[in-house]
């Protein structure tokens, strides 16, 4: 034998480095699961929750805004679901378009939030006017005013309406 002394580790002291460094990388892995949930805590997180309207701006064809009776309601959850639901006072009833079918509109799926670009997807899997939305994406660009409310605009070039909601 050389002239080398041999230290021993204790069975306990192996045991204890093993437990911390296994907390530590469970403690790691799941830091890493949150940041993928939720959207790296960006504006993806900023949209989590509940929502009620606060104003609708949809120009007519004359390109004026005309008054809107205020409806209510989205969610977005942090799994990546949404849903909203906005039913018009009984005076726009008669409203139906792709969105809204008799003065109401309702319609749930998944999103995707794309924080470069600013927008969030919608993948309708259901809807109150079925087969006009059913299956269909539709991007949605958004922005965080300094108020803290959300502004949301259709990303498509034929419409050109806007609402602005607020967390409840």
């Amino acid at each position: 034998m050389s002239g080398a002394q041999r230290t021993r580790i204790p069975t306990k002291a192996i045991y204890g480095f093993t437990l911390v460094a296994a907390m530590a990388f469970s403690i790691f892995v799941h830091a890493q699961s949150e940041k993928k949930i939720n959207g790296s805590g960006g504006a993806k997180e900023k949209l989590i929750g509940a929502w009620h309207l606060v104003h609708i701006d949809a120009p007519g064809p004359d390109g004026k805004s005309a008054p809107i009776p205020q409806p209510k309601g989205m969610i977005y959850t942090r799994d990546g679901h949404m849903s909203v639901q906005l039913m018009y006072p009984e005076s726009a009833n008669t409203l139906s378009n792709e969105y809204v079918l008799n003065g109401y509109e309702a319609s749930f799926g998944s999103y995707e939030v794309d924080e470069i670009t600013r927008r969030v997807t919608h993948h309708v899997q259901g809807s109150v006017t079925r087969d006009l939305l059913v299956g269909k994406d539709l991007p949605r660009k958004f922005e965080f005013t300094a108020d803290g409310h959300l502004i949301i605009r259709s990303a498509r070039s034929d419409e050109h309406w806007s609402v602005t909601w607020e967390h409840y």
